[in-house]
């Protein structure tokens, strides 16, 4: 039962009550009339809680900000043991917002049906360490950068796989995340030009899943190229290594729906205010001190 319901049915039960003392002392035509009287009042104090108490919600909801994401991208955004989606993006825009007067919700989204989500107004904001390109630049805006990244050519640890230049990759399979500017490159660099058989070019909803093939052994993937900080984070586990790096000078930014000016201002002007205090600091040292 709503809030509303158990304003009703409190409120009728005082008012059965409050009959029952009145039947005590007054004759059935007062009992009546006076019944009538509180029972009006009953109905006007309903309204007025209710209205109240829809208003907050109104209120509420549209102080509400739901941020979409894609939680397989550690340090940036992933999921604590409790499940809870934490990392720098995630950590940085809640800042932002919350800053600013807005409650916030995040969903977790596959990477490629982010942009879809934010142009048919199911999120508002996405936050996944989303590089900022001309072909996405025609369907979202984005804020100022805040994050300058570069790809990075990551293989398992112990398996015979010899990889020191982009040349080398048409000797394995190689995967990446669809919809991610690493996907873009390989396709771009290596399968459009000849250079690896589409046969041996892998795509992943998830970059956990590919980076647990990589570890399964070169018999489903023998390497994926990913983004370089991400790449270390997942190095840093000791069942994967970056063997090659590749300089693709990308920015992360925060999208916002295309036209969505007030908003996308607004994170600006948060984010450019952020990075003035300590707070930017810390989020640096906790996810990328090591």
């Amino acid at each position: 039962m709503n809030f509303f319901g158990v304003t009703i049915v409190l409120l009728l039960q005082y008012l059965n009550i409050t009959a029952l003392i009145i039947s005590t002392n007054l004759r059935v035509r007062s009992i009546m009339e006076n019944k009538k009287k509180i029972f009006s009042i009953v109905l006007v104090l309903a309204m007025v809680i209710g209205t109240v108490a829809l208003s907050g919600c109104t209120q509420e909801d549209e102080n509400k900000i739901i941020i979409g994401t894609s939680a397989d991208f550690p340090p940036f955004e992933f999921k604590a043991e409790d499940q809870t989606i934490i990392g720098f993006d995630i950590d940085l825009i809640k800042k932002i917002l919350t800053d600013q007067g807005y409650t916030v919700e995040v969903q977790d989204i596959g990477f490629d049906s982010l942009i879809p989500s934010l142009q048919t107004d199911k999120i508002d904001v996405i936050a996944a360490a989303m590089t900022i390109t001309e072909q996405r630049l025609q369907e979202v805006d984005f804020s100022d950068p805040y994050y300058d990244a570069n790809q990075a050519v990551l293989v398992k640890v112990g398996v015979p796989i010899n990889i020191t230049s982009i040349e080398d990759l048409k000797n394995y399979t190689v995967g990446a995340q669809t919809g991610t500017t690493g996907w873009a490159w390989v396709n771009d660099t290596l399968v459009a030009t000849g250079k690896l058989s589409s046969d041996n070019f892998k795509s992943y909803d998830l970059y956990t899943d590919a980076v647990a093939d990589l570890i399964i052994g070169p018999e489903r993937v023998g390497a994926i190229v990913i983004d370089s900080p991400v790449a270390q984070a997942f190095a840093e586990k000791g069942n994967v290594k970056i063997v090659l790096d590749i300089i693709t000078n990308e920015n992360y930014g925060f999208a916002v729906k295309k036209g969505n000016t007030e908003l996308l201002a607004q994170i600006n002007e948060g984010l450019t205010a952020v990075k003035a205090t300590t707070y930017w600091d810390d989020l640096i040292e906790e996810y990328f001190a090591s």
